[in-house]
């Protein structure tokens, strides 16, 4: 699977009409419809406010907000779906140019609109990754960060108090090779501990 690396914005123009793709990374349904709302308030003068938005490859939803019925979200969720993309909310913003698109103009001119702005989104892999602790001592903490570099992990908090602990996410299949590594740079003083498991960035 895959989401957006950060939040990203994209206008173009169809037959007049302006089309405004706003992305946003979230990680619950209520996040997503909170996005929803900011948008719709910022763009109140809008003709449309379109949405569409997948959370864990589970929760998805769309909205076509006054456009012809699956003319304007469900293409947009077509393409969140086509791409892979979750954990992500897009608003398509339509200011009417003063020329009828039809249903299968409308249709092609949000698809369009979602993906020019997907694919400049930065979209970044996710997979299953195991969240992991380990401490070491102040001697040993390059040669960690160097060791977790190598195995692409994800610091996602380090721990400064008698040694280091450091806590980061990996792919859930180089675990016992990191392990291994780890054992071997310290002659089996230092041992990880599996503490959870996500869907997290992976290189």
């Amino acid at each position: 699977m895959y989401t957006i690396s950060r939040d990203y914005r994209k206008e173009i123009v169809i037959e007049k009409s302006r089309f405004i793709c706003s992305l946003k990374k979230v990680h619950s349904e209520a996040e997503a419809q909170e996005f929803i709302k900011t948008v719709k308030k910022e763009f109140w003068d809008a003709t449309h406010n379109c949405s569409a938005y997948i959370v864990d490859d589970l929760a998805q939803r769309s909205s076509d907000d006054g456009e012809p019925s699956g003319t304007a979200g469900v293409p947009t969720l077509d393409v969140l779906l086509k791409e892979g993309i979750v954990d992500t909310c897009v608003v398509v913003t339509r200011y009417f140019g003063g020329t009828l698109l039809g249903a299968g103009g409308l249709i092609r001119a949000y698809s369009h609109a979602s993906k020019i702005a997907i694919d400049a989104g930065h979209i970044i892999t996710m997979a299953p990754c195991k969240v992991i602790s380990v401490s070491v001592d102040y001697s040993f903490y390059d040669r960690l960060n160097i060791l977790l570099n190598e195995f692409s992990a994800n610091i996602e908090n380090s721990e400064f108090t008698d040694s280091v602990t450091v806590i980061f996410s990996i792919r859930e299949n180089t675990v016992s090779l990191l392990q291994d590594k780890l054992t071997q740079l310290s002659n089996g003083k230092y041992l990880l501990k599996e503490i959870g498991e996500k869907f997290a960035k992976v290189e």
